[in-house]
């Protein structure tokens, strides 16, 4: 079998004297053990190198664990690589299918390697780069669910092992750029079983408010993620702080009062800081200064000590730490200087254990500089997986923008519908389960592209027209009554039973109120002739006998449907009818795209929302807030607020369907989508 058998058994066993002699002997063990797998690895047929390396390692594993020492070595990793490196389920089969024997030491060796995470890591890596999206599998019915469309895998991912991260920071409403980055996180931490950590970045007290805080769990609750765990990096201060001791003692960093325009040119030209080499001592003593919130120290900031010749403007001695007198929302006045964003985010996310941090395309300059920090403190390293900022036509979404609005009373709100913050779009009427999947279909994408609203909205009208009852209502001022001759009087309250949903019964029924008396749209009346046929949506067909002098017709009990070209909404003409208003909205930026060089108060639109009253099916009176239905032959509607009474009515927004067009010929006041 192999060559082992002459080794000496203290070498083979570790030693059992000093520290020096047990590490030499270790070295000298797994220096054999690597020339051995090399040795059996140019056998050509894997029956005969797992025979070979499996009656050497059963003698040699028969009381250890690993083949040297106490922990994972290169002379493991040699061996099990001459064995095929059998960590995915099915190779490792293959293997203690030629061994004969799945108790040996052998295969609970190869057991032992194969569950180890570093071995799982490679393994996916291995896989991801040989077949694209590859992904192993490490135990018989652990199979993960495929990616959705549009998604790539994590490198290195492996299930149980996954925590991701979404970092806001607690000084704004989320909106849909947000929105994506919460969405990508959490569907990878569902997918390989792992965690989500919602943390708040409030690292600067002069923007931070707890209203924001707040809103931002309301917002993640619309959008149905629930965080394994949340946490502020506020709680991790203290242990920043002594990292960036850390950095100043190693000589990594120093302090500087440079004023900061003249810092920014001086990064611009790659000009060093006449500071940057003063000694440790020097710039702890400045750093105490920064930190203890005396007026001399507010000049200071701490600056990483990398590169200023790097063509990477971010690793020119990134400033990392700065002085801040303003109360902190959490800490109070525990604190008088805080960390950038720069340097918390590293080291937080290796402490709380990521994985795999999401980041928008726009930071890939800040990667390397991430890099360098976990480097230079010794912390864990976190990989980063880029995606593609989400921009939308005709919609801004900075903070600064988005105050301006809220403060000139050009929407209601933040949470108005005609803002692109996740309340915002809530209340105009997204489905989540829509909107995860649009985000998750652009979700590999790394180009910043400028989204066409009217794509989501497309989508989402896919999702809600699946449960969307169906109801009527008639325009309030333009209408026509018309009389059903053998229609049945009011106070008969007859009714006929229609579906609430016409492709799935299993929404339930609802009745239609039907009457003598009856109201049609006037675009739909003014185009009747006498003796035409046409067909009252969920009654019936009725022909028409007069049209001057008043509209007349007369039902056909059984009417040819399909003969009856035209199909129009009407109401029976009774009391139980309810006031409703339906609001429409357009876009509130009226330029597609805006440039660097255009101030976005040029392009505010002047009519960004209408209101139509209706008179409604009395059925309506049954919704609630949040509903989302389809009035019929004119589009879908959430409920903003349910019906009280006559003097406050039902009232509906528009939710767009994605259609330049509404469905039939009642247009509404402004555009469609």
């Amino acid at each position: 079998g192999g060559g082992m058998g002459t080794t000496d058994g203290a070498v083979l066993l570790g030693g059992g004297g000093d520290e020096a002699a047990d590490e030499a002997a270790s070295l000298a063990a797994s220096d054999q053990w690597i020339d051995y797998a090399l040795s059996v690895s140019k056998f050509q047929s894997l029956p005969r190198r797992v025979r070979a390396v499996s009656s050497t390692l059963n003698a040699a594993l028969k009381s250890r664990t690993y083949l040297c020492g106490f922990r994972l070595t290169i002379a493991d990793l040699a061996a099990y690589a001459a064995m095929g490196f059998p960590s995915r389920y099915e190779d490792a089969a293959a293997v203690k299918d030629l061994l004969g024997d799945d108790k040996c030491p052998t295969a609970r060796w190869m057991d032992v390697l194969a569950s180890h995470p570093a071995i799982r890591e490679a393994t996916q890596i291995a896989a991801s780069i040989s077949a694209e999206d590859a992904e192993a599998v490490f135990e018989p019915g652990t199979e993960m669910e495929t990616l959705v469309e549009g998604m790539n895998s994590l490198e290195g991912a492996t299930p149980g092992r996954v925590v991701t991260r979404f970092p806001p920071e607690p000084s704004g409403y989320l909106h849909v750029g947000h929105a994506k980055a919460v969405l990508l996180n959490d569907y990878y931490a569902r997918r390989y079983g792992g965690r989500l950590i919602v943390r708040f970045d409030d690292t600067n007290p002069s923007k931070e408010k707890e209203e924001y805080q707040a809103s931002i769990v309301e917002d993640l609750a619309k959008l149905n993620v629930k965080p394994d765990v949340v946490t502020y990096t506020s709680d991790y201060f203290g242990a920043i702080r002594l990292y960036a001791e850390r950095l100043i003692r190693d000589g990594r960093a120093f302090m500087d009062d440079t004023p900061q325009e003249q810092m920014q040119k001086e990064r611009m030209d790659r000009v060093e800081s006449a500071l940057r080499n003063q000694t440790p001592e020097e710039a702890m003593e400045l750093f105490e200064l920064m930190c203890g919130g005396k007026p001399e120290g507010a000049k200071w900031c701490l600056r990483a000590k990398i590169d200023m010749k790097s063509v990477n403007g971010t690793m020119r001695d990134p400033v990392l730490y700065r002085q801040n007198t303003t109360p902190h929302h959490r800490s109070g006045t525990a604190y008088k200087a805080y960390p950038t964003y720069d340097l918390a985010c590293p080291i937080v996310d290796s402490i709380e254990g990521v994985t795999h941090a999401l980041r928008t395309t726009e930071y890939e300059d800040r990667n390397e500089q991430y890099a360098w920090i976990q480097n230079a403190l010794g912390l864990r390293r976190v990989r980063i997986h880029s995606f593609a900022r989400m921009n939308f036509v005709h919609t801004v979404l900075s903070k600064r923008k988005l105050t301006w609005f809220v403060d000139n009373g050009h929407v209601t709100g933040w949470d108005d519908a005609r803002f692109p913050t996740v309340r915002g779009v809530v209340r105009r009427g997204i489905d989540v389960e829509a909107l995860r999947g649009f985000i998750c279909s652009q979700g590999a994408s790394r180009r910043v592209v400028n989204m066409e609203w009217s794509k989501f909205w497309a989508e989402n009208k896919k999702r809600i027209d699946l449960y969307s009852k169906r109801f009527m209502a008639i325009d309030a001022e333009r209408h026509v009554r018309m009389t059903v001759v053998n229609g049945p009087a009011a106070d008969a309250r007859e009714y006929v039973a229609a579906d609430c949903h016409p492709k799935d019964s299993s929404l339930g029924k609802r009745i239609v109120r039907i009457a003598r008396e009856v109201l049609l749209e006037k675009v739909d009346a003014d185009s009747l002739q006498v003796g035409e046929e046409f067909v009252l949506m969920r009654w019936g067909v009725v022909r028409v006998n007069q049209v001057d002098g008043g509209l007349q017709g007369e039902f056909i009990p059984d009417g040819d449907f399909k003969k009856a070209k035209k199909k129009f909404t009407w109401l029976a003409s009774v009391a139980d009818n309810i006031p409703c208003v339906l609001t429409e909205f357009d876009n509130l930026i009226t330029k597609e795209r805006l440039e660097e060089e255009d101030k976005f108060e040029d392009y505010i639109n002047p009519h960004t929302m209408a209101e139509t009253p209706v008179i409604g099916d009395p059925g309506l009176k049954t919704l609630k807030e949040h509903d989302i239905i389809q009035l019929e032959r004119r589009g879908y509607y959430r409920v903003d607020r349910p019906y009280v009474n006559e003097s406050k009515p039902l009232i509906l927004y528009m939710v767009p369907d994605g259609k330049a067009k509404p469905m039939s010929g009642l247009v509404g006041q402004l555009k469609h989508s």
